[in-house]
C-alpha cells in the first residue's frame, strides 16, 4: 500500500507513495489547525481588550494542573465550572464577574493548568488561554499542597510565568487542601493555607483577596455632601471603603482605591 502510485489533481503524479500522501494530508491539515487557532487568538484578544477598558479590578486564578482552580471558581462565584480529580480538568479560560466585600466588582479568570514540559506541539493550543492570565491586576497561585511533589509544580508554574513575562504582575499564594495535612512548611509569600471545600472557604477567600487587593490599592479620605451621596453606590464598585462617618454636612469616606480609578473621586469635588 505504502509504495502504491497516484497520479491526477492534486498529486505530484505517477511516483507519488501513498506514504507521501499520508503525510501532505497531515501537514494540510495541521494548517488547517494553526489559522483555527489564529481566529481563536485574535478573537480572545477583541474581548480582551474590552475588558481592559473595564474599570473592574482582574483577578486570575494560575497553577499546576488539578491545584484546585476550578473549585475556588465555583465557590466565589457560585457557578458551576467542570471540576474534577484529573490532568486538564479546564481546557479554555473562563471569566466571571464577582463581588467582594460590598458592591467592589471584580473579574475572575480560570485558566488552563500548567505542567511541566509541555509538549512542543501543544505550546501554540495553551498560549493564547495562558496568555488570559498577562493581563490581570493579581495573581493567585494555586498549589495542591497535599501533592507530595508540589514544590516541584511550583517551579513549573514560576517557570511558565517568566516565560510570559508575568512576574511583576502582584501575586498571592494559596496552598490548597490544607485538610489533607498534617505537617507542611511553604516556599511562597505571601501565602494562605485554604481548603476550597470547606463550608466557610467563600468567606475566608473573600476575605484574603480584599486583603491583598488593599496592599495594591491607594488609601483615600473624602468629603461627600450630602447632594452627592447618590454617588457613593457607584464609587462601590470600584473601591473599598472602609469607613463611612456622618456629620452635618454630609460625611467623611476612607478607603482604597485603584490608581486607573482615582479620577472617579473628582467626581465629588465642589
Amino acid at each position: 500500500m505504502l509504495s502504491r502510485q497516484a497520479g491526477g489533481i492534486g498529486s505530484r503524479g505517477p511516483g507519488e507513495s501513498q506514504l507521501e500522501l499520508n503525510r501532505r494530508s497531515v501537514r494540510n491539515q495541521i494548517t488547517d489547525i494553526e489559522r483555527q487557532l489564529k481566529v481563536v487568538e485574535k478573537n480572545r484578544a477583541t474581548v480582551r481588550e474590552k475588558r481592559l477598558e473595564s474599570s473592574a479590578f482582574k483577578i486570575g486564578l494560575i497553577g499546576y494542573t488539578n491545584a484546585g482552580k476550578s473549585t475556588i471558581m465555583n465557590t466565589l462565584t457560585s457557578k458551576i465550572q467542570y471540576e474534577a480529580d484529573e490532568l486538564f480538568a479546564t481546557l479554555d479560560a473562563t471569566t466571571k464577574s464577582i463581588h467582594l466585600g460590598g458592591n467592589l466588582q471584580v473579574t475572575l479568570t480560570d485558566t488552563v493548568g500548567f505542567i511541566q514540559d509541555l509538549p512542543t506541539e501543544l505550546v501554540s493550543s495553551f498560549k493564547s488561554t495562558l496568555e488570559e492570565s498577562k493581563h490581570v491586576d493579581l495573581l493567585v497561585h494555586v498549589i495542591d499542597a497535599s501533592n507530595p511533589y508540589h514544590e516541584e509544580h511550583e517551579k513549573t508554574v514560576l517557570s511558565i510565568m517568566k516565560d510570559l513575562d508575568m512576574e511583576d504582575i502582584p501575586r498571592l499564594t494559596l496552598y490548597n487542601k490544607a485538610d489533607l495535612l498534617e505537617d507542611f512548611t511553604p516556599t511562597q509569600t505571601p501565602y494562605a493555607l485554604i481548603s476550597a471545600k470547606a463550608e466557610d472557604s467563600r468567606e475566608n477567600l473573600q476575605a484574603l483577596f480584599l486583603e491583598k487587593i488593599k496592599d495594591i490599592f491607594e488609601p483615600f479620605t473624602l468629603r461627600v455632601p450630602f447632594s452627592k451621596s447618590y454617588k457613593i453606590h457607584d464609587l462601590e464598585s470600584v473601591a473599598i471603603l472602609e469607613d463611612r462617618d456622618y456629620q452635618e454636612d454630609g460625611e467623611v469616606i476612607t478607603g482604597y482605591i485603584s490608581e486607573k480609578n482615582k479620577w472617579r473621586l473628582e467626581e465629588f469635588y465642589d
